[in-house]
């Protein structure tokens, strides 16, 4: 590591006890552009049984980062969170959509993988529910919310060379579209692809490129949007209202009873 890397939480604790992590972001969704996007990755680890039984309080979160906190990843950046067992599982269960990533990510995608992370994987029907798409559909409007945002609205834009270039944030726009066509896969099949389908993919590449306008992306997202509602509403899903969180817990306490070898 040189100088100018940021690390927050315990290497010693995260790196030796990992057992998943994947390429996120873009690259996983298939829809980093050549020489713009930065890399990003996530993962899991297993903490030692005195962070989880003892009394000693330890972040549950190991972050390694090629910039310093406040400053914008670019190409060439890399940033990567490690999620302890326990807390990954619960941001898992309600749906976050960047934690769902590592269990549906190709082959390819995965930096690392143990049996405890590939028996993770198998798991990962159980994690998408009805509160999965409401999380996706949040996360989604907040996107859609900024791209639909002037400059003079948002004070200060995140991306202010893509307002300048385009007149709006293209990448609010094509993050916006890709949650929407997500959440409406998940409603409809109760499952993620990875990375997009084909179409979709390039769908979102041409929105990310600033090739189509903003009010057309806007529509189309809020067809989605409609779409999705109206299969949650009319019970046209074959989702759970929520996660098996019993049996994803029941899993976990013996995962990490495997792992310390108190099986």
């Amino acid at each position: 590591m040189v100088a100018s890397n940021v690390e927050y939480g315990d290497a010693s604790v995260a790196l030796p006890n990992e057992i998943l992590r994947s390429v996120v972001g873009s690259g996983v969704h298939g829809i980093a552009l050549a020489g713009t996007d930065d890399h990003d990755e996530m993962g899991v680890y297993v903490e030692p049984p005195e962070l989880v039984l003892g009394i000693a309080s330890a972040r549950e979160d190991y972050v390694w980062r090629t910039q310093p906190e406040g400053v914008r990843s670019g190409h060439g950046d890399t940033d990567l969170i490690l999620y302890s067992l326990r807390k990954y599982i619960r941001l898992a269960v309600k749906g976050n959509p960047t934690a769902l990533l590592p269990l549906y990510a190709p082959e390819r995608d995965l930096v690392t993988v143990t049996d405890l992370g590939r028996e993770l994987r198998e798991m990962r029907a159980l994690f998408l529910s009805r509160q999965a798409v409401e999380r996706f559909l949040g996360y989604m409007r907040s996107q859609h919310t900024r791209m639909m945002g002037s400059v003079q609205q948002n004070k200060v834009p995140n991306r202010p060379e893509l307002v300048e270039r385009y007149g709006w944030d293209v990448k609010y726009g094509s993050h916006a579209l890709r949650l929407a066509l997500q959440g409406h896969e998940i409603a409809r099949e109760g499952h993620l692809t990875l990375p997009l389908p084909e179409e979709q993919r390039q769908r979102v590449l041409s929105v990310k490129r600033g090739e189509v306008a903003r009010e057309e992306v806007s529509g189309q997202i809020t067809e989605l949007e409609i779409e999705v509602r109206r299969l949650l509403d009319d019970g046209d899903t074959p989702l759970p209202e929520t996660a098996d969180v019993s049996r994803i817990s029941a899993w976990a306490v013996d995962a990490q009873r495997r792992h310390w070898g108190w099986a």
